[in-house]
Formats: structure tokens, sequence, C-alpha cells
């Protein structure tokens, strides 16, 4: 359930399952294709004509958005249909990015087609084709890093790698990652999946990294600090949701706004950012470049990068991000605010493609030999 994308290795599996189509009057195809072509609302009548025409084509098109437990996406849907009365056609809602990726190619020219997607940052640069350019009102709020100068893709919410740990079965909780080699963690340390292949994984690796005098160009001493955690046997392999509830492993090293959901289920569990890593990541929105649904595509964007909209992420304990833009203006929901772990000071850092795309490969290449078949002690 808490999956959804992997972030920076492709994930693989067949589309479970289409969307229904949706038929367009030959009215509101004219009126559409005007938006198709729109790179922000101003350019084409401003946001009145933009919701006019969005209500005339009446559906959206979104794939793999879980309805509960990531993001706070269901909560997200509803209100934007009760908002503007536009149906949401949501296929596949446990699938990955890449399935995202299959469905525009297998969708050409049919009305069932994704209009959005929201996907892994590497997918959105990987596939440019694909994307349509577009600008939210509030496009400036969003960091530079965190989008495409032209409009093709642009983040929405994600977080930071963080320590969860189960104050009922652990003395005294690690505040940093330097601290999960202490002989006291033996047996309790995990993260959630193999670094290979889950992003939240992958993540937990990169941090070790930059604890370690790594760097986004180097991850190599993130595999190395993995590889010591099993070797001593600090180290649990599948770390879960679960396997922090049941116990089994009662420190799980996960993204902020997934670990701070374990809360709802275990009181005892608390999250913390370590003291000597930072790493983020985030999740992106794009429109697709033949959106069958141009206008409606377009306007679910407006709504997501609204106040509303990122307040809805922060509802969801996700960091929205325009965060920092809207704490500033004040626009920030502070009581949805307060129940995140205190953000690291200073300016939000991303790495690039070619950083992500070579640790990949650095982490494929080292892991299974150095950690998943390494010997615990």
């Amino acid at each position: 359930m808490f999956v959804k994308k992997l972030k920076v290795v492709i994930a693989t599996g067949m589309l479970a399952s289409t969307l229904a189509g949706v038929a367009l009057t030959s009215g509101v195809a004219s009126a559409s294709s005007k938006w198709a072509m729109c790179a922000s609302a101003a350019s084409c009548g401003g946001q009145d004509a933009l919701v006019a025409a969005a209500k005339a084509e009446g559906s959206l098109n979104v794939i793999t958005i879980p309805l509960k437990g990531w993001a706070n996406y269901g909560t997200i849907m509803k209100d934007f249909t009760k908002k503007y009365g536009i149906k949401i056609n949501d296929a596949n809602p446990e699938g990955s990015s890449a399935n995202e990726i299959t469905a525009i190619a297998q969708g050409k020219g049919r009305s069932s087609a994704p209009d959005v997607v929201d996907v892994g940052t590497s997918y959105a640069l990987n596939n440019p084709k694909d994307w349509s350019p577009y600008k939210v009102a509030t496009w400036n709020q969003i960091p530079a890093a965190a989008k495409d100068a032209n409009g093709n893709w642009f983040d929405d919410y994600g977080g930071y790698v963080a320590i969860g740990c189960n104050t009922a079965k652990v003395t005294k909780c690690p505040t940093s990652l330097a601290q999960l080699s202490d002989p006291m963690y033996k047996g309790k340390v995990g993260i959630n999946g193999d670094p290979t292949q889950a992003s939240a994984a992958f993540g937990a690796v990169m941090a070790a990294a930059l604890a370690n005098g790594g760097s986004y160009s180097n991850i190599k001493p993130g595999v190395d600090f993995f590889a010591k955690l099993n070797k001593i046997g600090n180290y649990v392999p599948g770390g879960s949701p679960a396997t922090a509830v049941s116990g089994a492993t009662p420190i799980l090293i996960w993204w902020d706004y997934l670990n701070t959901q374990i809360t709802s289920t275990l009181k005892t569990w608390k999250v913390v950012i370590p003291t000597d890593a930072s790493y983020a990541a985030y999740y992106t929105q794009a429109i697709t470049y033949d959106a069958p649904h141009p206008a409606a595509a377009r306007l679910w964007e407006e709504y997501l990068y609204s106040t509303e909209g990122q307040n809805l992420f922060l509802q969801g304990q996700a960091r929205p991000i325009e965060l920092a833009a809207m704490t500033k203006n004040g626009t920030v929901n502070k009581t949805y605010l307060a129940g995140l772990p205190a953000a690291p000071a200073g300016a939000l850092t991303l790495p690039s493609l070619s950083q992500l795309t070579n640790a990949a490969a650095v982490v494929l290449k080292n892991w299974a030999t150095e950690v998943s078949s390494g010997s615990a002690g």
C-alpha cells in the first residue's frame, strides 16, 4: 500500500486497470483544443474561463493515486469534485510511475488516456515529449530546483528521510544516523523496502551517505554504512509499517510524512529528522501532451498548487512544495504543520537527474553483495 512510486529505479509490471472512457462532444472538444495549447490560465482568458471550460469537459483522468494513506489524495479528489462538479476517473490506484508512462503510450488518442500524472521526478525528466508545458498561478512559489523552467513538470509534495522509533520498545531513541551503529540497536533497524527498487529505501541510503562523508554524487558511503549495520547485526531486512507496529523493526528509516502516519496506529511511535543528514525527495506533476481533458487537467494543477490544495497535502502529513513560501506569507495551516517533525534549516536542495542515475547504479551494483547477502553478526 505504501510503495506507490519508485522514484529512482523503474518499476516493472503490467498496467492493472484502464480508465473508463469519457466521450467528448464536438463542442467541448472545440473549446478544449484552445486549452491544450495554454501555458498558463492568464494567457487564455484567466481562471474563470479555465473553470468554465473544465466544467464543460466534465471529467478528469488521473492515474495511480491511492484513495487512502497517501498524501491525503482521497480528500483532495473528493473536494475537487465537490468544488467544480468534475468527475475524477482514477485508474490503477496502487500502480507505479512506470505504469503511468506505459498508460500514456498505450492511451494515445483515446478519451481514457491520463490527463495528468503524479510520478517520481526521474520519470518526468526522462520522458520530456509526454508533457504539455503549463505554469500555475503560484509558479513563483515553487523552488527553482523543483520545477522545469519551461513548465513541463513541477514537484508537488514530498518530505525528508526520518527516523521513526517505538519508545515502548527502545530505551533511548536515536536522533542521528550515526547512533544507529550503537550495539543497543542490535536487531532493531529497518528501512522500507529494497533500495534498488523503492524510493524510500533509496532515500535512506542517500541520507546515510550524506551523514558519512558522501554527497549526491557519492552514495557509496551510504551503502557502506548499511553494510556495517548488517555486519554488526543492527540492520533487519524487510522493514515496513507492519514490522514497525509488530515490533520486529522498532526503528524504521522512512519518509517523514509516511513515518508520521504510523502514530495513528502506534501512539508510542516518535519521528525525528536525523541531525546529521538532510535528504528530501518530492513527487512530480505533469500534464500529458494530448490530455483528453486539457482544461480540467490545468484546473486540477491550479487546485493542487493553490493554498487550499497545498494545505490539504499538509493535512495528509506530506510537505507541500510551496511550504516555505506559505510559511513566509502566513497562508500555511499551522495546525497541520505542527503534526510534522521540524524541517532542517536552510534552503531545499535536490539532486540532479544525473546524480540520481549514477547513485542508483552504484546501489544496484553493490547492495546485494555488501548488504543483502552479507552475514549479520
